[in-house]
């Protein structure tokens, strides 16, 4: 996972997952990314920053089930320039975390640092995070907790980062895939 070069290869199969042939028509374009990432204190992590740039700015085909949000919809109440508070899964609904009152923390998960990609229903939102340690992961936020994308954090086979979610998605493999341990 690189977050600061974006791969060809990557980036031309997300163009594939996503069935973008529109010539770029449905992209951004880079002057738009700029001003968004100016006016957030941001730098987006690669591919996606590439991608929405370059390929398009959401879709309603998946990843997530109804589809990806644009860059602008996905940011909307997000603060994005705060750090991301987490760093491991937290199931704060059997939890009371290693925090006094978690409330606030909850508060900080759902809108600091991440950019919202969509919803697979039922509040299963998915986000990629731009700020903090685990810039450049997906992370699904739900009313219940919130888990980390990626083999590395034990709850899918899947690679981490947003090419590898949307790859995990594109081959149609359960999105929480790892054998138990």
């Amino acid at each position: 996972m690189n977050n600061d070069q974006a791969d060809p290869a990557e980036l031309a199969a997300l163009r594939e997952a996503f069935a973008v042939d529109d010539g770029g028509a449905s992209a951004l374009g880079w002057a738009a990314v700029h001003a968004f990432e100016a006016e957030h204190r941001v730098v987006l992590p690669e591919p996606y920053r590439t991608f929405v740039a370059e390929a398009t700015d959401g879709s309603l085909q998946g990843p997530p089930e109804y589809g990806m949000a644009g860059l602008r919809g996905g940011a909307e109440h997000q603060r994005l320039a705060e750090p991301f508070p987490l760093t491991r899964a937290w199931v704060w609904e059997d939890d009371d975390g290693p925090y006094e009152d978690p409330e606030p923390v909850i508060e900080r998960v759902a809108h600091d640092g991440s950019l919202r990609l969509g919803t697979d229903g039922c509040g299963m939102d998915w986000h990629l995070i731009v700020t903090g340690p685990h810039r450049g992961h997906i992370w699904q936020i739900t009313g219940e907790g919130a888990v980390p994308f990626g083999a590395e954090f034990g709850h899918t086979a899947g690679e981490p980062g947003f090419a590898g979610w949307v790859r995990h998605w594109a081959d149609g493999r359960e999105w929480f895939d790892a054998a138990p341990a």
